[in-house]
């Protein structure tokens, strides 16, 4: 009950305000969580240690603070998706190479798109049937407080997007290839696995690490071409999605083949601006050993 009096009280209401002025109060947010509060500021800091050894306790302090900013403005844009209209999101989220996605369209395929939660990933599952010719489909982890996710997938879906969790993905895959329902599934692969025993084990950001395994696993099952999507910032409250290919035939690579080549994209991404990346998650939490990494 009060999780639904916040949203509908405050949080939709909120959402109506221009977001230059949703900025003006995140920057206030931003100086509460960064020197006030100073959320999950040793969780932060581990693992920008440990992904960036080479780094002064100057410059991680540095890339701390606009983290913490970044954060903030997404949260601003989380909000704001609650109202933004179609031609604004479609202003604000372009994609540059649309073509590398809907070829597969025009050959009846459905596409994978890898990525992770770098940049504002939201607006992607907002945009992702306005983006490119296919229905869109958003896979990811259910939240632990369920009003919060009843409410924010409103918003997540209310431009098409459907969102599937764990508990379903494999019978939404199955019937959706059966029935040859061409769809672009949008997986983020950087959280932590559930499953250890089922992750790829490799060398990510210089930690031995557990991929997620699901987006080659159903690209394999399947035959789905997989493409890697960076969300590159241009300017605050604006993004350009650029496609990669990974494979258009995922059962001719070796296995972890394709997590292997999202692994490598996905660091070259953080490394060139790696305060976009969502660091406030205990991104190693199960231990890895160094000798089970491909």
């Amino acid at each position: 009950m009060g999780m639904r009096v916040l949203f509908y009280l405050v949080f939709y209401p909120m959402s109506l305000l221009p977001l230059w002025v949703l900025y003006g109060i995140a920057y206030i947010f931003y100086l509460v969580v960064n020197y006030i509060i100073r959320y999950r500021r040793h969780i932060i800091t581990q693992n920008l240690k440990r992904a960036f050894p080479e780094k002064s306790e100057r410059e991680i302090a540095s890339l701390r603070r606009k983290y913490y900013l970044h954060l903030s403005q997404i949260a601003a844009e989380m909000l704001k998706m609650l109202t933004l209209s179609r031609k604004k999101v479609m202003k604000r989220y372009r994609c540059e190479n649309p073509e590398v996605v809907n070829r597969f369209y025009d050959e009846g395929k459905s596409v994978i798109l890898m990525s992770s939660h770098y940049n504002n990933w939201e607006w992607m599952i907002l945009s992702l049937p306005m983006q490119f010719k296919h229905a869109g489909v958003g896979v990811g982890k259910a939240n632990s407080n369920k009003v919060f996710e009843i409410l924010i997938n409103r918003a997540r879906t209310r431009y098409g997007t459907v969102v599937v969790f764990a508990d379903h993905v494999r019978e939404l895959f199955h019937d959706r290839e059966q029935n040859r329902e061409l769809t672009t599934y949008m997986m983020l692969s950087d959280q932590s696995p559930n499953n250890m025993n089922k992750s790829y084990k490799t060398l990510f950001l210089n930690q031995p690490s557990g991929m997620i395994y699901g987006a080659e696993y159903f690209a394999r099952k399947h035959d789905i071409p997989v493409v890697y999507y960076e969300v590159i910032k241009e300017r605050i409250g604006h993004y350009k999605i650029v496609n990669q290919i990974i494979t258009e035939k995922p059962t001719e690579l070796e296995n972890g083949g394709i997590i292997k080549q999202y692994t490598r994209l996905l660091e070259e991404t953080i490394r060139r601006q790696p305060e976009f990346w969502l660091w406030s998650h205990r991104r190693w939490k199960h231990k890895v050993n160094l000798e089970d990494c491909k």
